[in-house]
């Protein structure tokens, strides 16, 4: 049997409580193009495009748990996405670093985190890392 050989990934999925509000904040703030979902689903779910991999969100009644979960956008310019989000009154969180990187978190409307961060260098798990347990 041939073993499983895994790419990357694909698309992550986030629920989502209102359409319009989710819409606004990932088109109009985040400025991710939405593309439309396939016509065989019967669901309300929203998907975006991000190069070769998509965000889709999910309607439900209730939202997730806010928690440690989350997804990381990649930017050319954290300090100026920073004075981004600041000028539009979106709430940062500040993070433990990453060797080689600068990152913050924000929140969209229902609650799901989302990793803002730019990569100054490639992660070098020899040099930056520490030995699983």
């Amino acid at each position: 049997m041939k073993a499983l050989s895994v790419e990357k990934i694909d698309h992550c999925s986030v629920i989502i409580t209102d359409v319009d509000r989710s819409r606004h904040f990932y088109s109009g703030i985040l400025g991710l193009q939405e593309v439309p979902r396939p016509k065989t689903f019967d669901f309300v779910v929203l998907w975006y495009q991000l190069g070769d991999q998509q965000i889709h969100l999910l309607l439900k009644d209730r939202p997730d748990t806010r928690s440690p979960r989350h997804f990381a956008l990649r930017v050319d310019d954290v300090q100026a996405a920073r004075d981004y989000f600041r000028s539009l009154g979106v709430p940062m969180e500040e993070t433990a670093p990453i060797p080689g990187a600068d990152r913050f978190f924000i929140y969209d409307p229902d609650g799901n985190r989302i990793e803002i961060i730019q990569w100054f260098r490639p992660y070098d798990p020899a040099r930056d890392g520490i030995e699983p347990k």
